[in-house]
């Protein structure tokens, strides 16, 4: 039996933010399909959006993944921004720290707004 335990949708938007939609579990067995989502090729924009709506759950496997792409983004003069996550999601990026880290937008619209310069 071959259950998909989570997909992922892609896109760019037209100012180059990479647009990934996950629908599914991010545990130690999709993890690597996760990272391969957040790699970019060398000559993308390093701006990345994460929409987080459909994911059903998520552990540490998938928080390592999440803590490598933020490093890579920052190294290369990007970011990563978080969009939709579920309550339980939410939970524990609390947990472990990285709601302090990593920019959280209740929905994907407000994640991908430019920043406000009030």
């Amino acid at each position: 039996m071959s259950e998909i335990r989570l997909s992922v949708s892609q896109r760019t938007t037209a100012d180059g933010v990479h647009v990934v939609a996950l629908a599914g579990a991010i545990d130690h067995t999709t993890a690597g399909v996760f990272h391969e989502a957040l790699t970019l090729p060398p000559d993308s924009a390093p701006h990345a959006v994460i929409d987080f709506h459909h994911v059903t759950f998520m552990d540490s496997s998938g928080i390592n993944v999440l803590v490598a792409a933020h490093n890579t983004a920052r190294a290369h003069g990007g970011s990563l921004r978080l969009a939709a996550a579920p309550r339980r999601v939410l939970d524990l990026l609390h947990i472990v720290g990285l709601d302090t880290l990593l920019p959280l937008h209740p929905t994907l619209e407000e994640a991908l707004a430019p920043p406000s310069t009030v």
